[in-house]
């Protein structure tokens, strides 16, 4: 039974807000999940947070088990519900927050490198907690996530942590440019767009003025404790809240980088370190070894600092006398390379660094859940959340591949989940428009891509023929492939993906992943087409 709201008076819920947090680019093997207190049940299929890439050793690189980056993550965890086998459906920003967004894979949702777009026809989870009856809060730090790219639905405020002064017109453009030549031809064609004195205002606060080592965390954290002190909405909230620290550029504040760097090392070596992934791919540049050990420590530093925000958070709650009442949700919507696999960044695969994920719940019935090692999706995400606040919201779970996570729920468990990469971002013009002429390697990076991955196997298959098999328990940082030892678990695995999602060659016959009429209208609005 559901009251006017969509609110289910009979759920088994036991809060009465949810706080969503987004640390972006934060990866399961660096967040420090290993440092939890044994499980004796604990089963040993998938050690996937516990597990070191060569390079990425204790000691060596920064990745020290000794020192925690993320302590009030790990207080969260042995509080609340930790689920150490979470995973992205896509290995970047946009795609990732769509599908935890609708509950949706990519080539559902369609929003990707060539689909920046959000559609309209889509229902998302802000909407469905607007419509119960929600006072509905966002906060990204992330250009991607902004009205610009559809994901303001739902949100009464959708604030720009890049902003100094917050506007309709979004200088986001600049921010996310690859070089000086796009962010002043972005500056160029946006500046005029509103206001242009606050525009220059915004441009000259996101690429000059920002406070060093604080990418809008620090500034987040404020606005949020200071609505949560002069609230007097009776309505329960849902917050939305995107942390970017932990993305390239690593330049967390020294004294938390000082923390995490190899013995010997100093902050000014490693913060002068080039750190350009799309460069270093097209062999524009060269890091070594010790290099990427630096910037490895600079990256915990981060989640360090960002970790360190989520704490400020809590303490917001609990002093505004809302923490109890609070369904608190932390995950990362993707992974990052810092040299595994010979990457930088988080574009062109699907190897588990970027799609294993740190997930944390905490209030309600995920008090006291422990460490669960089930395997879980970050689209799980909307079932969870509606489940746990007792919303039932018809659209939304119509258009959705989502499964509650909660402990009494009766969803099914995944025996495989899913990932894919629909369209390289930046695309391989872009990279020939900025270097010229690009390495092999890279052109083949042109392809789509999906993944199946089981408590045993991962199996990922490309649109251009490309397809590996890795047996994860015995082989976990994917550096064998044994497809031609195992074609039969390489036919039933890609079995797994055609049931899942259409075959290849019915996609690539269309082209690309149809895209809905709302999406071609806005991205011709956006100059995309």
């Amino acid at each position: 039974m559901s009251d006017s709201n969509g609110r289910d008076d009979e759920s088994h819920c036991a809060v009465r807000n949810v706080v969503f947090i987004v640390l972006d680019t934060a990866r399961a093997k660096s967040v420090g999940m290993q440092s939890f207190p044994a499980d004796r049940n604990a089963p040993t299929a998938d050690p996937i947070g516990i597990q070191s890439a060569p390079g990425d050793r204790p000691g060596s690189s920064g990745d020290s088990v000794g020192a925690r980056p993320t302590p009030t993550l790990t207080r969260l965890a042995e509080e609340g519900t930790a689920f150490e086998n979470a995973f992205a459906t896509a290995p970047w920003t946009l795609p990732s927050h769509a599908s935890f967004f609708t509950g949706t894979y990519p080539s559902e949702h369609g929003t990707h490198g060539g689909h920046t777009y959000l559609d309209d026809d889509l229902r998302t989870m802000p909407e469905a907690f607007a419509d119960a009856g929600f006072e509905t809060i966002g906060v990204s730090n992330n250009t991607w996530i902004t009205e610009e790219f559809g994901f303001d639905r739902g949100f009464e405020d959708l604030r720009k942590g890049w902003q100094y002064i917050q506007s309709d017109a979004d200088m986001g453009a600049v921010v996310r440019g690859e070089d000086l030549r796009e962010k002043l031809g972005a500056t160029r064609d946006r500046i005029l767009d509103g206001n242009p004195f606050v525009n220059a205002a915004n441009i000259l606060y996101s690429e000059l003025l920002q406070p060093a080592g604080d990418d809008g965390s620090d500034r987040s954290t404020d606005w949020i404790a200071d609505w949560l002190a002069d609230r007097d909405d009776d309505r329960p909230f849902f917050l939305f809240c995107n942390f970017i620290e932990p993305h390239v550029q690593y330049d967390p504040p020294a004294e938390y980088a000082e923390r995490f760097l190899p013995e010997g090392a100093s902050y000014e070596e490693a913060t002068a370190i080039r750190q350009d992934p799309r460069a270093y791919d097209c062999n524009d540049y060269d890091i070594s070894d010790h290099e990427f050990a630096l910037l490895r420590g600079l990256y915990r530093a981060e989640l360090a600092y960002v970790d360190h925000q989520v704490g400020k958070l809590r303490t917001a709650l609990e002093d505004a006398g809302e923490w109890e009442d609070t369904l608190f949700v932390v995950c990362g919507d993707h992974g990052e390379h810092i040299g595994e696999h010979g990457f930088f960044g988080h574009q062109y695969n699907l190897y588990d660094t970027l799609l294993n994920v740190p997930l944390v719940c905490h209030g309600g019935s995920f008090t006291g859940g422990g460490r669960r090692h089930d395997l879980v999706q970050l689209l799980d995400i909307p079932a969870t959340l509606l489940e746990t606040a007792g919303i039932d919201d018809p659209e939304l779970r119509e258009q959705w591949s989502s499964r509650s996570l909660h402990p009494e729920s009766d969803a099914q468990d995944r025996d495989a989940v899913f990932a894919e990469y629909v369209a390289p971002q930046p695309s391989i013009e872009r990279l020939e428009t900025r270097f010229g002429e690009i390495p092999d390697r890279v052109r083949e990076f042109d392809r789509r891509l999906r993944a199946v991955r089981t408590t045993e196997y991962k199996y990922v298959r490309g649109d251009d023929g490309f397809e590996r098999l890795h047996r994860v328990r015995t082989d976990p940082l994917e550096h064998t492939d044994i497809s031609d030892e195992k074609p039969e678990r390489v036919r039933a695995l890609r079995r797994r993906l055609e049931e899942r999602f259409e075959p290849f060659t019915e996609a690539s016959a269309s082209g690309e992943v149809e895209m809905r009429d709302g999406t071609k209208e806005r991205l011709a609005d956006l100059g995309y087409l």
